[in-house]
């Protein structure tokens, strides 16, 4: 058993529902668009008070269940006008579980700006954020830990946030309690913001009670054996996400100058310095972390801690998007300078693949050139600033393309596209144009996955497996990094559930939790206005052939929607 808060921000109220049974293993993506489609959000304002934000966890939050402390962040996005998930580690949905609570919606909007501090009894205060406010992320969080206590996790709204820029994410804490690990996508910040909530302190207290704990634990065993089975999955703990780089770049579908190259380096005696392999060593020689687990509890800890040449931090963690977006996509060429501009990025709280699809689009303008770091900084700091250029680059890269008149903008739904080139990585490719949730490569990514003589219907069955399996995974509250043991062991999942919760699912619970979160996020988008049109890729992919492979998009949406309907039926 569990509780779901909902505070009313504008009266602060506050309600407890409580949740049990398998509606717990009925978290995360599929909650949010239920919730969504049953408040009626499809059709409001995005940043009016009208749109609720909720924070969701799933079933096994608060344990040490590997992959399994994920947070669900979700709301109307201000960014696409879609429905918008945004998934992240940290330790605010492990403190959730430990507080036996399953979800916080926040309602309406405060009159002024506040801390919501929930206590170990679960009792709500609204705090003073004068203090807080116009703060880079980690000031305000050190002044958080300051007053609160070390013994917490919090929600930040970073600095960009507060003026309800687009591309303004929500912060929380990695388990040394820095505002490293973010709901990043969608602009998830602006809408906290637009709520005048400037983060939201819950308190650490123990392990949640379950019906059978003794069988939970030999479940959450076997899971975390299998996970040290699995090869690619020992590789990302080698070597991180970061190790993506090094295939994308391999097989041409690298993210490079603003998605006008497919591929950095060709040479063989030439280095590819913004790989994992090259970063790991690099990284290792200098006294970093190469790798570190985002969350508590996880075995595969494909996160990392990046040192420079004084064998200091530059930033935590230098992952696989940032380096394809902030890096490659701008023309960067090492990874300390990724790492000195994801810093900045860090600290104000915004998402880094927004951001570095919106530069690469000021590149293209010509307001800079490609690799110049000084520029990056420069548009970083306007944005900290909040002046005229800044809020302009804050509204991402689909807004920013149109003002400049732009040819190449690299977007879906308004949203930037994932370091993903679809020309050549097609299924990941598909699952950006058809998800609800923009282009989100985290909705069905397969960058791995071989194309060639492939057919459309071919690739779409790959596609929507990977979306389904995908969206179970974040309903439940489960890191899409552990998806190899995820979808090949429903019984083990369900077991699991069953066993603390008292519940009788069967295996095919999980495939019909994914698939019914898709039709539901589908559902929302068509009542907030999307149509078929609004999942094509911009021109370019249709007409430019990227170097080196010389590919173009050959996949049309309305062959991607036949077939979805088709599978879902």
């Amino acid at each position: 058993m569990r509780k779901h808060l909902t505070l009313n921000l504008a009266t602060r109220d506050a309600s407890s529902k409580t949740v049990e049974g398998e509606d717990l293993a009925r978290a995360g993506r599929w909650l949010i668009a239920r919730t969504l489609l049953d408040e009626g959000a499809a059709t409001v304002d995005p940043l009016s008070p009208g749109n609720p934000l909720i924070f969701s966890a799933g079933p096994f939050a608060g344990t040490n269940f590997s992959n399994a402390n994920r947070l669900s962040v979700g709301c109307k996005s201000p960014l696409t006008g879609g429905i918008k998930e945004a998934n992240s580690g940290g330790t605010f949905a492990y403190a959730m579980g430990q507080n036996e609570m399953s979800g916080i919606t926040f309602c309406e909007a405060s009159d002024d700006w506040v801390v919501i501090h929930i206590n170990k009894e679960g009792d709500v205060t609204y705090d003073d954020a004068t203090p807080y406010m116009g703060k880079s992320n980690f000031e305000a969080a050190d002044m958080l830990i300051e007053k609160y206590g070390k013994k917490i996790s919090y929600a930040l709204c970073g600095p960009v946030g507060e003026y309800q820029g687009l591309m303004s994410a929500i912060a929380f804490p990695d388990p040394e309690g820095g505002p490293t690990r973010f709901a990043a996508r969608g602009g998830v910040g602006a809408v906290m913001g637009s709520k005048k909530v400037k983060a939201v302190i819950i308190e650490q207290i123990k392990m949640p009670t379950f019906v059978d704990r003794k069988k939970v634990m030999s479940h959450v065993k076997d899971y975390g054996a299998k996970l040290g089975e699995e090869a690619a999955i020992q590789t990302f703990a080698d070597y991180g996400t970061a190790i993506v780089a090094d295939l994308t770049n391999k097989i041409g579908g690298l993210p490079v100058n603003n998605f006008s190259k497919g591929q950095q380096v060709n040479s063989k005696e030439q280095t590819f310095e913004m790989g994992g392999t090259f970063i790991h060593d690099l990284n290792k020689s200098r006294g970093g972390e190469t790798t570190h687990a985002c969350m508590p509890g996880c075995l595969i800890r494909c996160s990392n801690n990046f040192h420079g040449e004084d064998g200091e931090s530059i930033t935590a963690p230098l992952e696989y998007e940032t380096i394809g977006l902030m890096g490659t996509n701008c023309g960067l060429t090492h990874p300390d300078q990724v790492a000195r501009v994801n810093q900045v990025a860090n600290d104000l709280g915004i998402d880094t693949i927004e951001i570095g699809c919106t530069i690469g689009v000021l590149m293209e303008a010509g307001e800079g050139e490609f690799g110049d770091e000084a520029f990056m900084m420069q548009v970083l700091e306007d944005i900290r600033a909040g002046n005229e250029k800044g809020k302009l680059y804050a509204q991402g890269t689909q807004r920013v393309g149109e003002h400049f008149n732009v040819k190449r903008i690299p977007a879906i739904k308004k949203q930037g596209i994932s370091a993903y080139d679809p020309r050549v990585i097609e299924v990941t490719g598909m699952s950006m144009m058809l998800t609800a949730q923009g282009a989100d490569h985290t909705a069905g990514n397969m960058p791995g996955y071989p194309c060639k003589d492939k057919t459309t219907e071919d690739l779409m069955a790959v596609s929507m497996d990977s979306q389904m399996n995908c969206a179970a995974a974040d309903s439940l509250g489960l890191c899409i990094f552990g998806r190899s043991v995820t979808e090949t062991n429903s019984q083990l999942i369900v077991d699991a559930i069953n066993a603390a919760f008292g519940t009788s699912l069967e295996p095919s619970f999980v495939p019909k939790l994914g698939t019914a979160a898709l039709k539901l996020e589908d559902e929302f988008n068509r009542a907030a206005g999307f149509t078929a049109a609004d999942d094509e890729l911009p021109d370019f992919f249709n007409t430019e052939a990227l170097a080196p492979t010389g590919k173009t998009n050959r996949h049309q949406v309305g062959d991607l929607h036949t077939f979805r309907e088709n599978w879902w039926n």
